[in-house]
């Protein structure tokens, strides 16, 4: 399970997510990246973790997904 913690200011906006740091390095291999590269990554296991989680779920019919959808 991903345990994020969200930072919040003193009006409960959100402020900045701590990453624990075993996710942290397996996202990224070196320290020396941009802010691109880092947006790049955090997208990538993002999609990757969603795959996995897909691909252990039912599929839904046509029907189920249009209702989702519109939801």
């Amino acid at each position: 399970m991903l345990e994020l913690e969200y930072l919040t200011d003193k009006k409960g906006q959100l402020k900045a997510v701590v990453i624990p740091i075993e996710l942290w390095k397996q996202i990224f291999l070196t320290e020396d990246f941009s802010a691109e590269e880092l947006k790049e990554a955090i997208e990538d296991y993002c999609l990757g973790k969603a795959m996995d989680e897909a691909k252990e779920s039912p599929s839904l019919s046509r029907e189920e997904a249009l209702t989702y959808l519109e939801e």
